[in-house]
């Protein structure tokens, strides 16, 4: 561990941490803070279609695949590190052995903050079912009692980042990012991402309309920051100030 200040992404899929907060991801890391990437699960049966649609493909070779697309993503925003879980996806189970785990991974990174899913996603359970795990293990890391003598986990914000279809899950952001600084870090890395190709546009189109909040939030029409691109989260825990 370093001195540096430290974020974990708990994705579900070896991609959503590209989607929903590569932009956070790369201005963070450049800020100095340490982020971890914690994938629970490469993607590998659900979220592959175009690789299925190949003659022969196999659940290897499109873990393998999905990989190093994270992988290559990560490197592109200059994450400080990539840990997979490869617990397996539609539908997303951890066993109580690799919660542990990420309880582990929660200690060991001791997020200044965090990131995850959306409360609630009717169209892919496996997202909520992540945010799920985040709230337990960051509950579970806290415990004095849980593997005592380690260093217990303070209280990190958990921050969810964008699903897809915002109306469905009663998502609602009170945060916006401006990412325009590292809009080309997330864009190559969201370009690493060639199983998914038909979410490029969808998710430029989402961090262009987020930047016209962020303008209209800070300041309104006349004097609102130049952002051009930004990501929104929603917070789960009261933020404590001493002046607002």
């Amino acid at each position: 561990m370093t001195d540096n200040k430290s974020v974990l992404v708990i994705s579900a899929h070896a991609a959503d941490f590209v989607w929903r907060c590569g932009g956070a991801i790369a201005l963070h890391q450049e800020r100095g803070f340490d982020v971890t990437i914690a994938c629970l699960s490469f993607g590998e049966r659900g979220e592959s279609a175009k690789l299925w649609k190949q003659d022969g493909c196999t659940l290897d070779q499109v873990k393998t695949a999905r990989r190093a697309e994270a992988e290559k993503a990560a490197a592109a925003l200059g994450a400080h590190d990539i840990v997979f879980f490869d617990a397996g996806d539609y539908p997303l189970e951890l066993k109580r052995e690799q919660k542990f785990e990420v309880v582990d991974l929660i200690r060991k990174v001791q997020p200044d903050f965090m990131l995850s899913h959306s409360a609630y996603d009717p169209y892919n359970t496996d997202h909520m079912y992540a945010t799920s795990v985040a709230m337990e293990c960051r509950m579970i890391a806290q415990a004095w009692g849980h593997n005592p003598g380690e260093k217990v986990l303070g209280a990190p914000q958990l921050y969810l980042f964008e699903p897809h279809q915002t109306e469905q899950m009663g998502w609602k952001p009170d945060t916006f990012l401006d990412i325009t600084p590292v809009w080309d870090k997330k864009r190559a890395a969201i370009e690493c991402m060639q199983g998914q190709e038909h979410l490029w546009d969808y998710y430029t189109n989402v961090a262009r309309n987020r930047a016209n909040h962020f303008r209209r939030n800070s300041g309104g029409m006349a004097g609102g920051r130049k952002a051009e691109y930004a990501e929104g989260f929603q917070s789960i825990y009261p933020r404590t100030v001493d002046e607002l």
